[in-house]
């Protein structure tokens, strides 16, 4: 059973940082895929904001966090994280960490139907 789970969400001023990270448990199609970062405000689509191939840790990011955020991974521990800096009031919503079902090609529009397997998502608050 494939499962994913985030954490390190919080409150945070405006300015502010957080790290999450995402575990990742049961997933033993391939040894290396691509997972993504999405974020949902309230009343508002899921949003993609960065993929990362876990075979050569090459990245992609939405243009709203790039030089903001970046996503890494340990791959030894199955972790993916998502580092996030100079946050902003927009930034608030729920993330999620997602398992992409396609070659790097196909995951880097960050488009929510191609990525198989969602956590429950972390909480992210930015207060202006």
């Amino acid at each position: 059973q494939v499962r994913l789970v985030e954490s390190g969400g919080g409150s945070v001023q405006a300015g502010g940082s957080l790290r999450l990270s995402c575990a990742v448990s049961g997933y033993t199609y391939s040894v290396a895929y691509n997972m993504g970062w999405f974020r949902q405000a309230p009343g508002k689509e899921r949003e993609g904001i960065a993929t990362i191939y876990t075979s050569t840790s090459s990245t992609y990011y939405t243009d709203s966090v790039k030089g903001r955020f970046t996503i890494s991974q340990d791959n030894a521990k199955k972790m993916v994280y998502l580092q996030m800096n100079s946050l902003k009031s927009e930034d608030t919503g729920m993330y999620y960490c997602a398992i992409c079902g396609g070659p790097s090609s196909y995951c880097r529009g960050l488009q929510p139907e191609r990525f198989v397997y969602w956590g429950q998502g972390t909480q992210v608050t930015v207060s202006s």
